[in-house]
């Protein structure tokens, strides 16, 4: 059995926005009992992360590393077509993920206890994110 569904998350500026509660109305919806979950973002200035769901301050350490690994405005980027936060957008989407993939186990998400999905913005401006769910399995 296959189940697919497309919708929509609108973001307020670069952070971290739980889905964790979104996706797992998805499975729930697709009757599916035992299989996988895959999950798409179709951007290049934002991506997808599974994390520590408890304590906020794993995802601020998180903006901070990344912050150094792929920082606004850089000099040495050609590409600024959009702002400072353009290619240190798409920087950071290659470093994180555009796809995750999570076990269905009767009929839930087999997420661990600490884990939570989220959609991590790049950019500081205000978007409408697309998102696919699919799910296979039995």
């Amino acid at each position: 059995m296959v189940y697919q569904s497309t919708f929509t998350f609108n973001t307020r500026g670069r952070g971290t926005y739980k889905l964790t509660t979104q996706v797992e109305q998805h499975i729930r919806a697709s009757s599916i009992r035992t299989g996988i979950c895959s999950v798409f973002i179709h951007h290049t200035s934002a991506s997808l992360i599974i994390t520590e769901n408890a304590d906020p301050s794993v995802r601020r350490d998180l903006e901070t590393i990344l912050r150094r690994l792929a920082p606004d405005g850089d000099p040495a980027y050609e590409h600024d077509d959009e702002g400072d936060d353009d290619m240190s957008g798409h920087v950071r989407c290659m470093l994180t993920r555009d796809s995750l993939s999570i076990p269905v186990t009767q009929g839930a998400s087999g997420l661990g206890t600490w884990q939570g999905i989220f959609l991590y913005e790049h950019r500081f401006g205000h978007f409408s994110r697309r998102l696919t769910v699919t799910i296979l399995g039995e």
